[in-house]
């Protein structure tokens, strides 16, 4: 077999190759964009984080979306949709219209299309929930007949359901997908479920009015909030008990609500509802490090991918917060929908 000798003409002609192949890659995409589930208008606010400003005009939902969370793979959002009337603190509920059952479930949201490509039946009066590991399963917090609902995707049904505290809230899997933790608001408690016998494993008190639960990567250990003690609630959730209560203000001036983990897993932020503030919790020594304003009620939170930015669902204002977390101030207010609630931050 004969060699080719190198020239420079086969040099240049290799590097002519290189470069239209380059050429003809697709530019991989950049940044992230923040999701934001409006809960009075029914629609989703979609932010772009190289601009801080929203793609287009809000898109459709349903009504009373709420509780969101993206799917394993991050290619769609599943959204809580509720045709409950709110019943804010102080409003008699026999005054209020009868509640519209068919708007109850979740949609399924394309994040490639931007459209929303089916609804789900969750029960009744869906709120909250979490998805099972392998995206097979969303496990629903149906507070008004106090269970958690099983609803199997494919089929888009509940399949199962178990019986947990008073007014069960916010539904959590363990990082190990092995169990299920669901808030119960009207008792204070916490119940752990089986997602396999589909049993109750056991319950145990954690503060009044908890509504989120975020674990420690490891999953021995998570966070809770207790609305109203205006504390943050540090449990091991191997035994099943909490260990410290984390005190953050006055209650019913401070009421801690969303709860969300940096990428590192260091700092805990968490929003404050009429409190209009932020507070950081260090998860080394359980200890409240900060506090700031951002907003009118923040409720939802979330992070950037990079851990640089926090952002604010602000319910009455209708807007989202961009935190800097090194400096911790308001970088910028970005309007959404009417009752901005819940956010989720998924890479573009």
């Amino acid at each position: 077999m004969r060699l080719v000798k190198s020239s420079k003409w086969t040099g240049l002609a290799f590097a002519a190759l290189m470069v239209v192949g380059c050429a003809s890659r697709p530019e991989a995409p950049t940044g992230y964009r923040i999701f934001v589930a409006n809960e009075t208008s029914g629609d989703m606010t979609v932010i772009d984080s190289r601009t801080m400003e929203p793609v287009g005009p809000a898109i459709p939902l349903g009504k009373r979306p709420r509780g969101m969370h993206a799917s394993p793979d991050g290619k769609l959002i599943y959204i809580a949709l509720s045709g409950t009337p709110p019943a804010p603190p102080g409003v008699d509920e026999d005054t209020l219209p009868p509640p519209d059952k068919s708007a109850d479930g979740i949609a399924v949201f394309d994040v490639a299309s931007l459209k929303v490509l089916r609804t789900i039946k969750a029960g009744s009066d869906p709120e909250n929930f979490d998805i099972s590991h392998d995206g097979k399963f969303i496990y629903v917090s149906n507070e008004d007949i106090g269970g958690v609902g099983f609803v199997d995707i494919a089929a888009g049904k509940v399949v199962n359901s178990v019986k947990t505290g008073e007014e069960p809230e916010g539904v959590t899997v363990t990082p190990d997908g092995k169990l299920i933790y669901s808030t119960n608001e009207g008792d204070g408690t916490i119940t752990i479920i089986d997602p396999n016998s589909a049993k109750l494993l056991k319950t145990f008190k954690v503060g009044r009015r908890p509504r989120n639960i975020v674990f420690l990567p490891d999953g021995k250990h998570g966070y809770v909030n207790a609305e109203n003690d205006g504390t943050v609630v540090y449990f091991d959730a191997e035994k099943g008990e909490v260990v410290k209560s984390i005190e953050l203000g006055t209650p019913g001036e401070v009421k801690p609500m969303g709860l969300a983990l940096s990428p590192d897993s260091k700092k805990l932020f968490v929003s404050t509802g009429r409190g209009h503030k932020v507070f950081v919790i260090d998860t080394a020594t359980n200890q409240s490090t900060a506090n700031f304003e951002v907003g009118q009620r923040p409720w939802g939170i979330a992070t950037s991918p990079d851990g640089t930015l926090l952002f604010t669902a602000n319910g009455p204002s209708g807007d989202v917060s961009v935190i800097d977390i090194a400096t911790n101030t308001v970088k910028k207010k970005i309007k959404g929908g009417s009752g901005t609630y819940s956010v989720v931050v998924l890479p573009n």
